[in-house]
């Protein structure tokens, strides 16, 4: 049976972006990344303290659909519009295990 993949990403919002940003998430991001096959599982926003300002968790079926994905064209496409919103942009995949994960 193939395991689940969380793909973790976090990154801080570029000065003076947090509605474009936050509108992008919701309006574009999410639904491009469930087009893409994978389930967005959390969002966090970050008010106070030394964090990353976003974490955003999606998962994938398997290993070899997240892999399909990230190599995808529309995966750089959207990372490319992110980092016009972003700083410190960070992300790893990891194997789901149905929890917060960092």
């Amino acid at each position: 049976m193939p395991r689940k993949v969380k793909l973790l990403m976090s990154w801080d919002i570029e000065s003076e972006q947090e509605t474009t940003t936050l509108e992008f998430m919701a309006h574009e991001l999410a639904p491009a990344i469930q087009q893409l096959g994978m389930s967005p599982t959390e969002a966090w926003y970050t008010v106070y303290g030394q964090r990353p300002q976003i974490l955003v968790g999606v998962v994938a079926n398997d290993l070899a659909t997240m892999r399909r994905v990230l190599s995808s064209d529309k995966w750089r496409e959207l990372q490319e519009k992110l980092a016009g919103h972003a700083r410190n942009y960070q992300q790893k995949m990891v194997w789901a295990e149905g929890r917060f994960q960092l």
